[in-house]
């Protein structure tokens, strides 16, 4: 063993020996318990970040700890590979997608191993590689089949420029990403899932999740969104047409004074044809056509609206109100109409105001400071109907059921469930991403490939100009195509998926990567699923986790798997900042794990990611933390290094003096303590806090001239084992000087003695009115009497208390003493 801790040297050497020796292949062995441990799987960008460092990090500890536990531990790692990065870089640097891509995974690759990450990389997936999207086809095939899967047209954001299709995030201030031209809408024909046939087990098996962060399962539950209300028809006067509105708030129907559609509705044309309003709604119309959902539905934007002419008749009073088109109703929520009831909505009584509508309230303040009649802002807090009828004097809550049932008896409304959630869009117009395995015929129309001829491979004959459709339409030999059912000319799908479904399922695939004949053997799917311990970001709480959610679901009534739910477990770790803001490029204050691995090694780095924080909290990086951290390190191995020079080899040993009996409290109270922190908290920061305790005193107890050797050896043993989750590299080499041959990898994690975590002797404090005068060590098992005896016959004490009347004593055994005098 080197004098000089040689980060660099032991980091080689033992990453070498990992991969040489297979350390961390795993295999199914029903002998043993499994736990499996995932951290979400990352785009191949060509550079780690540090929060991909803290994330890894922390699945590598829980991985190493629970392999040394006994558990049969799968830990694997792939790349999130499709995607528009790869497909921008061909465009701007004429690189193929393919190319870039797997030059940035063997980058990452190299990056992850240099961290010890304990991976089984014999398991690893790629989305981007054929034998892992011929599967993500197949998924696709049995929803089509299932009914899961099915086409419509619907709008989408559309640069008249560059002649493509863009997402939501490529539209910034109403204008293409790339080229800056106005962004319109577009009908396009799309593929979607039908993710809402599980809107209800998504919501309802969330309370299930019991190993889930509360806020993420609000975020999901907000997301689907349910909500119980009714469902009511408005006729259009002079016409043959109903507006079907759907409303929480059946209690202010009283209330509607103006009626609001989706300027997209499908009613809207037909109504203002030929007549005056039809170009002013043309002109309203052009004008959405360049804004996102986004800023549509902004609270903060400046109401607009037009009048279209037409009125709807109210059905609980056949009052006329005036039909408006507006920005902020949109076409894929509800009805794409609503009920405006300006006295009660802040939003209905901004537009009201702008266009000078009338205010009717329905629902009185108890507060006789809030007048109704002459509101400044909406009234939305509960109080008395007026205005309505029958239903007045009734708590307007009590009164949206019974204005449901009303509504029901008369036959003008009806009790609905409705869901914020969507079928799910699945359809993209690029290139890098797996094809959709559908065929067009005209005489069949959309029949799926057979299952024989997957996967349907990404053609290389594509032309990548950032203009016009997918890349895909430029290949020569890609879209045409015989029918797999009646054997004619056809047409491929031109579309490739949302990259979200290959994320959707990698899980599942992890258990039986290599099968070229199944997605997965169900058996070994059943061996290690559900995933024990999911680790990754908040900002995938709601649509990874949602989609992976429901693909789980789905392949589950597909007999596939055995278990509802993918995740038993997720942690979701804090962003890493620095200077109080997170770590950005374009802040300039990103420290990069390259050069921290290069200056301080790998296992300063995770050492100190995973002391900096608890896990799920926000991290801000301290240069001088992590030069407490190499410090540390460094303070272990001069702690070993010098043992091992004066160790005789002894191995018996007895704990006899007082300080083997304080050592011996120390060393289990600290296997005890990492041992529960590493368990379900995951409170590794203070798991190594009590690591740096013990080492604190093993220094202590080395300078000592009776110290025991071989006690002391023991105890540097166990310090090695329960640090080396955290710092793999360093405590193997420490190991290996220490005598053993067998690797930290095979060795089990320490046990703790019960009877050791008791000290025969502990410190207590006496107060003298609650104020510390003296602390003493006492035997632990003494009495109330015997300690109030010892605090009041105390030299310091009684000189305190001489002159003095004791009121009373209070004594807690094995803690305190207070005396209270006058």
């Amino acid at each position: 063993m080197n004098e000089k801790y040689n980060f660099k040297a032991i980091e080689e050497k033992w990453q070498k020996y990992w991969k040489e020796n297979n350390s961390f292949k795993t295999v199914e062995d029903t002998s043993k318990e499994k736990y499996y441990v995932l951290e979400m799987f990352p785009y191949p960008s060509g550079k780690l970040h540090m929060g991909h460092v803290r994330n890894y990090s922390i699945g590598d500890v829980v991985a190493r700890c629970k392999k040394m536990q006994g558990y049969n531990v799968l830990h694997p790692m792939g790349f999130d590979s499709f995607g528009l990065p790869a497909e921008n870089a061909a465009i701007k640097h004429g690189v193929e997608p393919s190319k870039w891509t797997w030059e940035n995974i063997h980058e990452m690759e190299n990056q992850l191993d240099q961290l010890g990450l304990s991976y089984d990389w014999e398991r690893e997936v790629q989305t981007c590689n054929p034998d892992y999207y011929k599967w993500m086809q197949w998924i696709f095939i049995q929803f089509y089949n299932k009914g899961l899967a099915y086409k419509k047209e619907n709008p989408v954001n559309w640069c008249p420029s560059c002649q493509t299709v863009l997402a939501n995030e490529q539209v910034v201030d109403g204008c293409c990403e790339r080229c800056k031209t106005a962004v319109g809408k577009k009908n396009l024909s799309q593929w979607y899932f039908k993710i809402t046939d599980y809107a209800d087990r998504l919501l309802d098996n969330l309370d299930t999740l019991d190993g889930w962060p509360a806020k993420v399962k609000t975020m999901q539950k907000n997301w689907i969104g349910k909500s119980i209300g009714a469902e009511i028809d408005f006729k259009i006067e002079d016409t043959d047409k109903l507006m079907k509105v759907f409303t929480t708030r059946a209690d202010t129907l009283f209330g509607v004074t103006y009626m609001v559609m989706a300027p997209e509705h499908p009613y809207v044309m037909d109504l203002v044809k030929d007549t005056e309003y039809e170009k002013p709604v043309l002109d309203y119309l052009d004008k959405v056509q360049h804004m996102n959902d986004i800023e549509r539905t902004s609270t903060t934007n400046e109401k607009t609206g037009v009048f279209i002419g037409k009125y709807a008749i109210n059905p609980v009073n056949g009052k006329k109100v005036p039909i408006f088109i507006s920005d902020y109703v949109l076409m894929g929520y509800g009805t794409g109409a609503i009920m405006a009831v300006p006295a009660h909505d802040q939003r209905d009584f901004d537009f009201a105001k702008k266009f000078d509508l009338e205010i009717i309230p329905v629902v009185n303040s108890e507060d006789p400071e809030v007048d109704v009649n002459n509101l400044k802002e909406a009234f939305d807090a509960e109080g008395t109907m007026i205005n309505s009828g029958k239903f007045d004097g009734l708590n307007n809550r009590k009164a949206i059921a019974a204005m449901i049932d009303w509504l029901e008896e008369e036959g003008i409304g009806t009790k609905t469930v409705n869901y914020r959630l969507r079928d799910w869009l699945i359809s993209r117009q690029r290139y890098w991403g797996t094809p959709i395995p559908m065929i067009y015929c005209e005489e069949c129309g959309w029949v799926p490939e057979k299952e024989e001829n997957l996967p349907v491979m990404l053609p290389t004959d594509v032309e990548f100009t950032g203009k016009g459709e997918s890349p895909l339409t430029t290949s020569k030999t890609f879209a045409e195509c015989t029918c797999p059912k009646c054997g004619k000319k056809a047409t491929r799908e031109m579309d490739t998926m949302d990259t979200f479904l290959d994320s959707s399922w990698y899980f599942l695939r992890y258990c039986d990567p290599r099968n070229e004949n199944a997605i997965f053997d169900k058996d070994k799917a059943d061996y290690w699923m559900n995933v024990d311990q999911y680790i990754g970001g908040v900002e995938h709480a709601i649509l990874h986790l949602m989609y992976a959610r429901f693909f789980q679901m789905a392949l589950h009534d597909l007999g596939l798997v055995k278990d509802e739910e993918p995740f038993k477990n997720l942690l979701t770790q804090g962003m890493v900042n620095k200077d109080g803001k997170k770590m950005s490029k374009s802040l300039g204050n990103v420290v990069s794990p390259e050069e921290i691995i290069k200056k301080y090694g790998a296992d300063t780095a995770r050492l100190f990611i995973l002391f900096a924080a608890p896990p799920e909290r926000e991290l801000d990086w301290s240069d001088a933390g992590v030069e407490g951290s190499y410090r540390f390190l460094n303070r272990v191995y001069r702690l070993v290094s010098d043992f091992n020079q004066n160790y005789q080899g002894e191995t018996e040993y007895e704990i006899k003096t007082d300080a083997d009996k304080e050592l011996n409290y120390v060393l289990n109270t600290t296997i005890k303590k990492v041992t529960d922190d590493m368990g379900g908290r995951f409170s590794f920061n203070t798991a190594i806090s009590s690591i740096m305790e013990l080492v604190n005193e093993l220094y202590k107890y080395k300078e000592l001239e009776e110290a025991n050797q071989a006690f002391m050896k023991k105890a540097i043993d166990t310090v090695v084992m329960i640090l080396s989750p955290f710092a793999p590299h360093i405590c193997e080499e420490m190991w290996e000087a220490l005598g053993y041959n067998q690797s930290l990898t095979a060795v089990a994690w320490p046990s703790y003695d019960k009877d050791a975590l008791v000290r025969d002797t502990v410190e207590i404090v006496i107060q003298i009115n609650g104020k510390l005068k003296e602390k003493l060590n006492v035997a632990n098992n003494l009495s109330r009497e015997d300690l109030e005896n010892i605090a009041l016959s105390n030299d310091k004490v009684q000189a305190l208390i001489a002159d003095k009347n004791v009121v009373k004593v209070v004594a807690v055994p094995g803690k305190l003493v207070n005396i209270v005098i006058k």
